[in-house]
């Protein structure tokens, strides 16, 4: 191909340049053809690019593919129903309701009914009128040590945080939380001027970079924590664990997407890539964990503490119920991220394989809540792909009290999918610090479309329920959702996730699956 390229070089080179001293306007063709033949030199003598050295030139074409390849595809060839992460099925129906237009299908479902793992819920024969429940149910958050409870919507907005949103999202996001009377998690990127702005209801989430009451050594610290967890806006704080798209990595903010503005707020400098530790600095143990639950609840005049986590190794997760057995002290809710879940930036190992799946997490994490005679205290919230009321009602059938949405609301604000959320290229304004792109993004028109779509949805949840012949959120129960296990079998979800008699995991004997578990966990370690 290399001399197929000296030959093809000289024979244009000679061509436009006896065209060019014929007809002098082909002078631009003569550049053009000199340019072309400069690239195609530079291609052969490279030494990174094997396909470039035996392809000049063409071999490029390969790179505007691969560039082009995504668009295509989504564009163009994917169903409803394949897209990935989000499929467009879920992509339209967020779109749809966001705008306030027509989210109603023709035809029927796209679905294949008949697939294993396919999943629907039970409706019943004397369905109630949807608009004579409440439309907009509540879930009180704080156990009894809480001393300013927080009634929060069945649905949030999920942690993301400034830096891996831009501004104008914050903003969006938080003026959406305001309309509609909902919460917005910042993420661990701490609390920022745009969180604040607007006014609406906060869950500050503490990772384990303490950004935002972080001191000079990056360890936590209580001045700066009081200062902010004091804020009238802050109504819960979350201490995070680890979270789904990356657990045991700790959250990464490109250096690209770490402006001046975001390195003060985070303590860190400019432009250099943000590694948060994998792990608390802050406590080490089950019992000390427990212990920071309580420091921050007093320091914080009495607001609902949590802690946000990805189920990994099961007997920590039950240690972490031992330590509140023996303290008395226990989180006023739990959330439970899927492995599934979304993220800006994150190694494809983590993404791909590590963390367990939402909804063997959540089942496991209510089990033993109610095995330890926990779960009247404490609050569950589930985050993990969360688009429609289905996924809603899902969840709460399992077990979670109210849910959390990330994507859902991107999409909301305008994310079109691109893949661009790590490379601070985002076209759509979302997820880039980049000032010429979100700018794009007008806050006071994206603010509404995330209250759209929160208020649509949650509606739609009461329309379900009410098809079901119930009043309320607290009364779905496992048996309510079925799942195709094969082609010939249908399961309950009480089949498929038996779920645990209260306080059976107090003494013995335990459960037969919970033996093993019980003697591997310790409330002095994890």
């Amino acid at each position: 191909m290399r001399k197929r390229f000296y030959l093809l070089a000289t024979l244009s080179l000679i061509l436009s340049a006896g065209l060019a001293w014929l007809w002098f306007p082909a002078v631009g063709l003569l550049g053009l053809v000199i340019c072309v033949v400069m690239l195609g030199i530079h291609d052969i003598f490279q030494s990174r690019h094997t396909i470039l050295r035996n392809f000049p030139v063409g071999g490029h074409g390969r790179w505007f593919m691969e560039w082009l390849r995504p668009m295509m595809y989504q564009y163009f060839i994917e169903s409803e129903t394949d897209g990935v992460p989000v499929s467009r099925m879920f992509r339209s129906v967020v779109y749809q309701r966001a705008k306030g237009v027509l989210d109603t299908v023709p035809l029927g479902t796209k679905m294949d009914t008949y697939r294993t793992g396919y999943e629907w819920m039970d409706h019943s024969l004397m369905a109630l009128k949807a608009d004579e429940l409440d439309q907009d149910p509540r879930v009180i958050i704080g156990g009894p040590d809480c001393k300013q409870p927080y009634a929060a919507s069945i649905l949030n907005i999920s942690a993301m945080s400034f830096g891996a949103l831009s501004k104008h999202a914050i903003l969006a996001l938080n003026g959406g939380a305001k309309i509609g009377g909902f919460a917005h998690n910042t993420g661990e990127g701490g609390l920022s001027p745009h969180h604040l702005e607007p006014g609406g209801d906060l869950i500050w989430q503490i990772g384990t970079g303490y950004f935002g009451c972080r001191n000079e050594e990056g360890h936590f610290s209580e001045q700066l924590f009081v200062k902010n967890a004091t804020l009238t806006n802050v109504k819960m704080i979350e201490i995070k664990l680890s979270q789904g798209a990356k657990p045991g990595h700790g959250g990464i903010l490109p250096a690209i997407k770490n402006t001046p503005e975001i390195a003060e707020i985070r303590g860190v400098q400019p432009y250099t890539q943000v590694d948060s530790p994998p792990a608390h600095s802050a406590f080490f143990t089950p019992l000390e964990m427990m212990q920071f639950i309580h420091l921050l609840r007093e320091l914080s005049g009495g607001k609902p503490i949590g802690f946000k986590l990805c189920l990994g190794r099961k007997s920590e997760f039950i240690a972490l119920c031992k330590a509140m057995i023996e303290t008395g002290i226990k989180p006023d809710f739990i959330t439970v991220d899927g492995g599934e879940g979304g993220t800006g930036a994150a190694p494809l190992e983590y993404t791909n394989s590590v963390g367990t799946p939402l909804r063997e997490g959540l089942a496991f994490v209510v089990d033993c809540l109610i095995g330890f005679d926990l779960k009247k205290d404490i609050r569950v919230i589930a985050s993990g792909r969360v688009f429609t009321g289905f996924h809603i009602v899902r969840l709460l059938a399992q077990g979670a009290d109210l849910c959390n949405s990330a994507r859902g609301m991107m999409m909301a604000l305008g994310c079109i999918q691109s893949l661009e959320c790590n490379k601070n290229s985002c076209p759509t304004g979302v997820a880039t610090q980049e000032p010429s792109l979100y700018k794009g993004l007008v806050v006071a028109d994206k603010k509404q479309r995330v209250a759209n779509f929160h208020k649509e949805t949650v509606e739609a949840v009461v329309e379900l329920i009410a098809a079901a012949s119930l009043k309320s959120t607290d009364q779905l129960k496992r048996c309510h959702i079925q799942r195709r296990v094969s082609a010939e079998q249908v399961r309950c979800y009480d089949e498929v996730y038996p779920s645990l008699e209260p306080g059976c995991l107090l003494q013995e004997p335990y459960p037969e699956a919970f033996k093993k578990l019980m003697n591997n966990a310790h409330a002095e370690h994890f």
